[in-house]
């Protein structure tokens, strides 16, 4: 197990896993917060939420600049050698995908409402979020999210005409998310790894966190995985076999998260 020492990296979900499905509280795990800042551990953020709503987050839970994967893994946010914050895009931008659906939606008659759609007020009843955090998940770069409305074969219809514009659809707790083909939480923690390395030039241990099926990719990436207990009706389905290396929680949320890394991390 590692040891609190090692050169570890922590990389977690958000919604449902460090902070709570209903009041979005991360308290239950300050603690460990405090000891990742203490031991300068970095928290790498791996969401759905964009990059304009994961910032301000950073600095609230005290970990400002540190890398994060945004849009379930279609940008990614690295300090270059420079010391320069770079952003990395998986494929095409926002506004090409909303131009694609756009095309799509006229050429096939799907029937499907994207964020570029809604008004504020609408997302924000959706979603429960206030108007001003509406505003940040809105301030997309490399993905959109969208309610289906049509049926299951115009469904299989649209994720083909997708493929064929490099595009694939990952499924959210509320909305399908339009991305490039080929990215993910997964494909996008890969990517970070190869480009960041310790001080020391080692490579980071990984211990991940998410109570999530879009999760998975990510779990399935790190060197240890806290599937956190979720109410999503579908599982967290890991292809991985090294059982020993996965823990499955008792507690939701913040505490479960915190169970997690209680569980891998001794600080002996």
């Amino acid at each position: 197990m590692p040891h609190l020492h090692d050169p570890l990296m922590i990389v977690t979900d958000l919604d449902g896993s460090l902070l709570d499905h209903h009041t979005y509280s991360w308290q239950p795990a300050e603690r460990w917060l405090t000891l990742l800042q203490q031991q300068d551990i970095p928290l790498v953020i791996c969401t759905s939420k964009t990059a304009a709503e994961v910032i301000p987050l950073q600095q609230q839970l005290g970990f400002p600049g540190a890398p994060f994967i945004a849009e379930n893994g279609a940008l990614v946010q690295i300090d270059n050698a420079q010391g320069e914050m770079v952003r990395h895009h998986a494929g095409k931008n926002y506004v090409e995908i909303c131009d694609c659906l756009r095309r799509l939606q006229q050429q096939y008659q799907f029937r499907f409402t994207g964020f570029a759609d809604f008004t504020e007020k609408e997302l924000a009843n959706i979603t429960g979020l206030p108007l001003a955090n509406v505003a940040l998940a809105r301030m997309r770069e490399a993905s959109e999210a969208l309610v289906w409305r049509d049926t299951e074969e115009q469904f299989t219809l649209f994720q083909q005409q997708l493929e064929q514009e490099s595009l694939m659809l990952v499924q959210g707790g509320r909305f399908w998310h339009v991305m490039p083909k080929g990215s993910g939480k997964g494909e996008a923690l890969r990517w970070l790894l190869q480009n960041m390395t310790t001080a020391g030039g080692k490579r980071f241990i990984t211990v991940g966190l998410g109570d999530g099926p879009n999760d998975a990719p990510m779990l399935d990436s790190v060197d240890y995985a806290v599937v956190i207990k979720g109410y999503s009706k579908f599982p967290v389905e890991l292809t991985r076999q090294d059982e020993r290396h996965v823990y499955q929680t008792m507690e939701y949320g913040p505490t479960g998260w915190s169970e997690g890394l209680d569980y891998f991390i001794s600080q002996e």
